[in-house]
């Protein structure tokens, strides 16, 4: 019986429980895999992507133990979603103005007129 993928999808976070082989998902029930804004509507510094992966760290570690289901997987998902709003809420993360939708998912740019 094959092995079943778990996912866990948000605007801007998709969780799997899989690892990467060639470019292709493995399903894997004892690790996560985390694919950050695929739609590319944020435009991301290294130091941005370093957060959100050491927060997605601290979340799968604070989850060790438990099991790796779709409510674990929705919460780590929940909780990454509001690491990225912080990050554009303080400037750290700009939307990408050549995105193929922009809608402006996380509210409004914070602009110096705006504040």
């Amino acid at each position: 019986m094959a092995e079943t993928l778990l996912k866990s999808t948000t605007r801007h976070v998709r969780l799997f429980t899989a690892r990467v082989e060639n470019g292709d998902l493995v399903p894997d029930s004892t690790q996560l895999t985390l694919d950050l804004d695929p739609d590319n509507e944020f435009l991301w510094s290294d130091s941005s992507v370093e957060m959100i992966q050491t927060r997605f760290r601290e979340l799968v570690d604070s989850h060790a133990g438990q099991a790796l289901n779709d409510y674990n997987l929705r919460r780590i998902g929940t909780e990454l979603e509001g690491c990225i709003r912080e990050l554009l809420q303080a400037g750290t993360l700009k939307y990408n103005p050549d995105c193929r939708v922009l809608n402006y998912s996380m509210g409004l740019p914070r602009t110096p007129e705006l504040l």
